[in-house]
């Protein structure tokens, strides 16, 4: 498997309408951290349900809690034919203890987890930890997420 981002059904699941508006105020994106024992996969990875199906989202303790953390101010934009959704920068904070290889985004606004959809999840290539401190997953200056259309 590639390290970095992959789409998962982003483009079937928006094709859809199976993921809300992303910058609403009512909409909460969030960002949950999975082990190096987790399989993703962006054929059959859907929804937050398979992300808990695979039983290896990091355990919630030393700071972490189960489902991630959201992602604060968020916003859709669109110029010269390239979509970008952004938002800020999730921080795992104070004290917190943390081994991951995979985060995790997805729209967490529908009751059931078969239908909180992904947006897409990163592969660091290997674990990444932090030990009694703090954890940020920093975005792209250009974004989140962009989709360019030729």
């Amino acid at each position: 498997m590639a390290t970095g981002y992959q789409i998962a059904n982003l483009p079937l699941n928006l094709m859809k309408g199976d993921i809300t508006d992303l910058s609403a105020i009512g909409t909460t994106v969030k960002c949950c951290l999975m082990t190096s024992s987790a399989t993703p996969d962006q054929e059959t990875w859907d929804s937050y349900a398979d992300v808990v199906a695979d039983t290896n989202e990091v355990a919630a303790a030393g700071g972490y809690a189960t489902g991630g953390e959201a992602v604060g101010t968020k916003t859709v934009t669109e110029a010269a034919k390239v979509t970008t959704f952004d938002g800020d920068d999730v921080t795992w904070t104070p004290n917190v203890t943390i081994t991951a290889q995979y985060a995790v985004l997805y729209d967490d606004t529908p009751v059931a987890n078969a239908d909180k959809k992904l947006l897409g999840y990163w592969d660091f290539g290997a674990d990444y930890g932090v030990i009694n401190g703090s954890l940020t997953l920093g975005w792209n200056a250009s974004g989140v997420l962009t989709v360019t259309v030729a």
